[in-house]
């Protein structure tokens, strides 16, 4: 919503873009023609600020309440950063979070709860900005918003200080002061302005929010300014000179600073400063997959959410930065971290590994998308079903390409008998509608392992890793192909004898057990069928046509999918013909075994699907 502001900034400082996939690195990574195209096709600067599309964008912004939200993440990671890196004599990490704010921002209910959890961690390294100029789009805030902000922030435990005039530099330059200066709580900064200052017909009016003043409006602005009237896209001689004598050679010299306290760094502390470079780069440690465990055969099985456990301790041990927490519900999704050393983050002790969001879905999603832009790698976990309420953050680390993770259980209606509420049934293809993001649902232990395993080497792409509350079998890999075939999003586990098949089941997560079960007694009938792990359509589909033919072969029509979720998308695989064993309406509160029943998810539903379309196979 300030988006300009931000451009012009980065243009007159001169600064490079650095993002090879993006930009032309060395180039500044805004010039003035970019600007001159303000929200045309490709130009560096969108109607929103878009990180790795212009270097110098933090994080992506524009849907309101996010970047402020999500600064409360980088604050977090600049207190842990400080006190798992830092070493006598090496202060590697002090910096302060800076985030501005509208109007909105402050209505959204993501802002208040960041702004909760902030003030109860005392992050005295953030401090916010709120323009406070009383128009939003359908006019004054007076509509629509009547809170008493400072009081608002005051109970969250920010200290609040107010500059009554925009333009008052003095004001200004005391209330950052006071910011830098407070040591136990965040800073809200009230700066009362004026939108569209300046402008003798649109001033303090919506008509100044999103839409062009017009032609004869900006002479008049230009001339209250005492500008040059008919200049356009005008920086005056000197601008960039006294930008690169300021900005630019504090930069530098503060750069240079750090890099010269980083090699005494890693002469004396070799290991942290080896773990500090990987993680700024993304890059794993040396044996970051030592003691990765797998899981015998067992009928009986372990939840997904019990496997992932194991697996996540023993690699968080391995990899230092991976740091998080859940939605209130860590005893439920398992997502603690147990191990000795691990400890909790807290108000004054910033070192812990796990950390507590509270009940706050939506902020929890920003927070980690601030995480990850400080290149810790932060997971966050909840139920599946609650999905909802983070989705814009989830978004929007798919927009940006980061590498969040996200831990979503209770995965279907296998929640049982707490009901449709709780019962995911549209959430799983919602996910995968989001360009960007991966999803897996792993079928037994061995393959949430290799999902871990898929998921910590990704750089750029967030990911949710689907799982059951409920025990799945663990599959005898010695009769089933190996779990390794997660990577590549789909595999054949389990084949006719001859190996070539007259049918297809196709099966996610705690359904491919009914497959199997399903494909033991086709064979008994002699019926050549072959069953599908299908744990990730996204990997899938990145797969070369050869190896997607190999293991969906187009002359074998007669396929059956089963999955507890939403039929739709998988008419893609299984044509439009298939059999599609799914859900098509919500749960209902009851035992497992009976939901099973009623919604159809038994071995022998799977069997009479299959005898179904080899009935009517050409």
């Amino acid at each position: 919503h300030a988006s300009m502001l931000l451009y012009s900034l980065l243009h007159l400082a001169g600064v490079k873009a650095v993002n090879p996939k993006y930009e032309a690195l060395g180039q500044l990574s805004v010039s003035l023609d970019d600007i001159r195209r303000f929200r045309q096709l490709d130009s560096r600067c969108p109607g929103h600020p878009e990180y790795r599309w212009t270097s110098g964008v933090e994080t992506t912004t524009g849907p309101l309440g996010q970047g402020v939200a999500t600064s409360v993440g980088m604050a977090i990671a600049g207190k842990w950063m400080a006190a798992h890196f830092n070493r006598p004599g090496f202060e590697m990490f002090s910096f302060d979070v800076y985030a501005m704010a509208g109007d909105g921002c402050l209505m959204e209910g993501i802002s208040q709860e960041a702004a909760s959890l902030a003030g109860h961690l005392k992050l005295d390294n953030l401090c916010w900005i709120y323009d406070n100029n009383h128009i939003t789009i359908e006019g004054h805030t007076e509509l629509a918003f009547s809170d008493d902000v400072a009081t608002r922030f005051i109970g969250y435990g920010w200290d609040v200080t107010r500059v009554g005039d925009a333009n008052d530099l003095a004001m200004l330059d005391r209330a950052f002061d006071t910011a830098k200066k407070t040591t136990d709580r965040p800073t809200l900064i009230i700066v009362d302005s004026h939108i569209g200052y300046g402008s003798p017909t649109k001033q303090d009016t919506h008509a100044a929010h999103g839409e062009p003043l017009g032609e004869e409006e900006i002479k008049l602005t230009k001339r209250f300014y005492g500008w040059p009237e008919e200049a356009k896209f005008l920086v005056p001689e000197g601008v960039r000179e006294h930008f690169a004598a300021g900005m630019g050679a504090r930069g530098a010299k503060r750069r240079g600073e750090w890099m010269a306290l980083f090699e005494g760094y890693k002469a004396k502390y070799p290991a942290q400063a080896d773990a500090l470079y990987r993680m700024q780069h993304r890059q794993l440690p040396e044996g970051w997959d030592k003691g990765f465990p797998s899981f015998p055969p067992d009928a009986k099985g372990v939840a997904g959410r019990d496997a992932s456990a194991k697996v996540l301790n023993a690699v968080a041990q391995n990899i230092p930065w991976i740091i998080g927490g859940s939605a209130d519900l860590a005893p439920s999704t398992k997502t603690r971290l147990t191990f000795e050393g691990a400890g909790d983050f807290e108000a004054g002790s910033y070192g812990g590994r796990n950390f507590h969001f509270g009940i706050r879905e939506h902020a929890m999603g920003a927070i980690l998308n601030g995480l990850s832009l400080s290149k810790v790698r932060p997971y966050g976990s909840g139920f599946l079903i609650f999905s909802d309420y983070g989705r814009a953050p989830i978004r929007l680390a798919a927009i940006m390409e980061i590498p969040v993770i996200y831990v979503f259980t209770h995965d279907s209606i296998g929640v049982g008998e707490d009901g449709p509420t709780h019962q995911p049934v549209e959430q799983l293809v919602s996910l995968r509608a989001v360009p960007g993001l991966v999803t897996l649902r792993p079928a037994d232990a061995n393959e949430v392992a290799e999902a871990w395993r898929v998921i910590l080497q990704f750089r750029h792409e967030p990911v949710c890793l689907i799982l059951t509350r409920q025990a799945l079998p663990t599959l005898d890999r010695t009769k089933y192909a190996s779990a390794a075939g997660v990577a590549k999003g789909a595999y054949v586990l389990a084949d006719p004898p001859g190996g070539k098949p007259e049918v297809l089941l196709l099966a996610t997560g705690s359904e491919v057990a009914l497959c199997v079960a399903a494909h033991e007694q086709l064979v008994k009938e002699g019926i050549k069928s072959r069953v599908v792990s299908m744990p990730s359509w996204e990997l899938f589909e990145h797969q070369p046509p050869e190896y997607k033919e190999a293991v969906l072969p187009s002359s074998v029509k007669a396929r059956v999918s089963v999955e507890q979720a939403s039929t739709l998308g998988w008419e893609r695989y299984v044509g439009a013909t298939g059999r599609t064993i799914g859900m098509r309406t919500f749960g209902a509160s009851a035992p497992l075994k009976d939901l099973q029943k009623k919604f159809g998810f038994d071995p022998g539903n799977v069997v009479a699907g299959a005898r179904e379309q080899l009935g009517r196979k050409v």
